[in-house]
């Protein structure tokens, strides 16, 4: 009894129902308090195989003997092997007749809406293996918060990997049987068909002879033939010596897709590799499969986890896919970088390609982002399979895919509002049970209602990876782009941007982490008209009532009408804006060039600026020159400027060049004097806050105009027309038209 697995014989199943019974307890009850899933519990009460340490424990747990109640292992079939032959030379032959076949089997990829196949070296990005699966980790929520930016929480893609990583190839060889295990979309497959032809090629295990099994094929093969008869007739096409070399342990044998395997086909599938692994132990073995896909365990097989890809993975995929091509791989990186929330997809192999595909095609990401969104989201619940021609089980009948969108919406919103990037499981499920419960003929019974809830976000997992586990019965959508765009989805998609809906979404408009939600919801909008003036409402409102701000929006105003330009006003009265508010440690106009794109930030070329525009940056900087003077040279940048106004006034001059602690105050009475520029303002710091949340949010606005969304030509030039006016302006706008 050294072995690692115990089976129960049918006296000991017996006297444990029994235990079950006198301990009021059921399979269910027993698992919880023993922490493990239902699965190997219910293995236990059938006679089928069950860890060691577990069987002890449930013994245990029943007050029973377990060396009473164990059943004898069966005898093992014994292989002899024939010494007599050079295996060597065999493994050899064989290697040759096979390499045709693997290098056409494996040598190419072709993944979504690709062309053509791709070769596989051409575009293969070594992957990287965690030892410790994410979702059985041992943490709490408030660890997993550690582990986040605490300002955006952009944690789940790039960021979110704190465990060790270890090179796929490197795992290889440190575990003779390896169960490799992975989100949609993460790489397994291209993997196990890199491992094929590095061995085919001789560069990694050049002593074995790889052997490719797709188990979906397998499974569905005629007259369902066991899996050595499968790899000799089908496979090898046909070799007879593999059987030498399986016996000598001279295979790498690569089992493709344990999850595609249909649930009628599971269990002999299942069987046929245990029998398989167990008769031909020597040999390497790598299988892979889904997270969550179904609760089976392989005793002898180690299981480790396909990290997301890091920095420089995604430069590598991205500088093998933009080779030779017209679109750079530098610009693809550089776009990304300046989008978190794209990047932050990118640590998915299959959404890297779907960015790639939708960049090489136009050379820049669509503006608006909820398009590439769902391009995405599109891929992972109906393209990925449906291109290969896996039909996965219809886990609940009733949850068409869109119903499955809409439950993720309505998780997405619930979650999102109370700030909960991360949920426990019984959470998750109760949002589940919630939902379903209101679909046509759904079963009303609590205990029924529990079980599916329980498949289901099994299913969302294990199908699409939208949501997945993040520690031990802890769950968060797979990145946070996902959960912002679910939370668009349900305010103008579910509730079809009615008042209500749209009023709840702006009452969030000065929150900064709802920024990329407002974002993705006027890009879905049908008609983005309502949404954009109910945000312009909340806008005006958040400084009416205080006369001071109305006053230094007066001021920004006046100073605008100044200036002969043809920039947009409104542009212009960012400027001042930004002038007024002191923000110029960053010099960036940010506001400014979103409301007119014409506009080149100074941050790049301030002589670019017209000349009313220098005039009045000029003297701002002057003012703060302890934060910037010493790293701007105005004469390069001003020399014409600089000159006018020393001819303007004298006195500016020998201000300038005042070294005593009165220089500033007599700069700042000059500027008001002759630009009515560098007013004190005296603002509290509950103005200052109030500033600026109205300046985020009219950043937000100008993101929102140029996002490429849907709106009426009349709206957006009301909208552009009365943006960072004084409420009186607006309100004598509103009564001439």
């Amino acid at each position: 009894m050294t072995g690692r697995s115990l089976s129960c014989s049918p006296e000991g199943i017996q006297k444990a129902k029994k235990a079950l019974i006198r301990y009021s307890l059921t399979q269910k009850a027993l698992a919880q308090e023993l922490e493990v899933t239902r699965q190997p519990i219910g293995k236990f009460f059938t006679g089928k195989p069950v860890d060691r340490n577990l069987f002890v424990q449930i013994c245990d747990r029943l007050d029973l003997e377990w060396e009473e109640i164990v059943a004898e292992p069966a005898s093992e079939p014994e292989i002899n092997q024939d010494n007599s032959i050079d295996i060597d030379a065999i493994v050899q032959g064989v290697r040759e007749k096979i390499k045709p076949v693997i290098q056409e089997r494996c040598g190419t990829m072709r993944v979504l809406d690709m062309t053509q196949p791709i070769g596989l070296n051409d575009i293969y990005t070594s992957v990287n293996i965690l030892d410790k699966i994410t979702g059985q980790r041992r943490l709490g929520i408030e660890e997993l918060l550690q582990q986040c930016k605490s300002q955006d929480f952009d944690c789940f893609g790039l960021n979110r990997i704190t465990e060790k990583r270890l090179p796929g190839l490197e795992a290889v060889e440190k575990y003779s049987k390896l169960m490799i295990l992975g989100k949609p979309g993460a790489g397994k497959t291209t993997f196990l068909k890199y491992l094929a032809i590095q061995c085919i090629g001789g560069e990694f295990q050049a002593e074995r002879v790889p052997i490719f099994v797709t188990l979906k094929n397998f499974a569905e093969a005629a007259n369902k033939p066991g899996l050595l008869q499968y790899i000799t007739e089908e496979i090898i096409n046909p070799i007879s010596s593999i059987r030498d070399v399986l016996i000598y342990g001279k295979a790498l044998v690569l089992l493709d897709g344990l999850d595609e395997v249909r649930e009628e086909d599971s269990n002999r599938v299942l069987k046929e590799i245990r029998e398989f692994s167990d008769r031909f132990p020597n040999n390497q073995f790598v299988m892979t499969c889904r997270i969550a896909a179904r609760e089976y365990t392989f005793e002898k097989f180690t299981e480790v986890e396909v990290a997301d890809f890091d920095y420089d993975q995604i430069s590598n995929f991205a500088n093998n896919w933009f080779k030779d091509k017209a679109v750079k791989p530098e610009t693809f990186i550089k776009r990304l970088e300046e989008n978190s929330r794209i990047k932050e997809l990118s640590a998915s192999p299959l959404l890297l390609t779907l960015l790639c595909l939708a960049f090489e095609e136009s050379g820049d990401f669509p503006a608006n982002r909820s398009e590439l969104y769902k391009e995405g989201l599109d891929a992972l619940l109906k393209k990925w399979d449906a291109k290969r021609g896996i039909q996965r089980d219809q886990i609940y009948k009733k949850l068409s895919v869109q119903r499955k969108e809409d439950l993720l919406s309505k998780m997405a919103l619930t979650t999102f509002e109370g700030s909960e990037y991360f949920f426990k499981q019984k959470v998750a499920e109760q949002y589940i049970t919630e939902y379903i419960r209101n679909l046509p003929g759904a079963n009303t019974d609590e205990e029924v209602l529990q079980l599916d809830s329980e498949q289901v976000l099994r299913s969302i997992e294990h199908h699409h990876g939208l949501v997945v586990a993040r520690a031990t019965r802890i769950y968060s959508f797979s990145h946070l782009t996902f959960h912002e765009y679910f939370t668009a989805r349900e305010f103008v998609v579910v509730r079809q941007s009615s008042e209500e809906a749209l009023q709840n979404l702006v009452s969030h408009i000065t929150e900064k982490r709802w920024q990329e939600v407002f974002l993705l919801a006027v890009g879905m909008a049908p008609s983005a008209d309502r949404l954009l003036l109910l945000m312009k409402e909340k806008i005006d409102a958040l400084i009416t009532t205080d006369e001071k701000l109305q006053d230094f929006l007066m001021w920004v105003q006046n100073k605008s009408l100044n200036v002969d330009t043809n920039y947009k006003l409104t542009a212009v009265r960012a400027f001042y804006l930004e002038l007024g508010l002191g923000l110029m440690p960053e010099i960036s106009l940010d506001l400014a060039c979103s409301l007119d794109n014409t506009i080149i930030s100074v941050r790049y070329s301030a002589s670019n600026c017209p000349l009313c525009f220098d005039r009045d940056l000029f003297l701002a900087l002057h003012l703060n020159k302890n934060l910037l003077f010493d790293n701007i040279n105005f004469f390069e940048y001003f020399p014409k400027l600089y000159l006018e106004l020393a001819i303007l006034q004298k006195e500016f001059l020998e201000i300038t060049k005042d070294k005593s602690r009165n220089s500033k105050e007599k700069l700042r009475r000059w500027m008001i004097k002759y630009r009515n520029l560098g007013h004190d303002w005296k603002f509290s710091k509950n103005q200052k806050k109030l500033l600026i949340q109205y300046y985020d949010i009219n950043q937000l606005m100008g993101d929102c105009l140029n996002s490429d969304c849907y709106i009426s030509r009349e709206v957006r030039q009301q909208i552009e027309d009365t943006l960072l006016l004084p409420i009186a302006e607006i309100k004598q706008r509103q009564q001439q038209s």
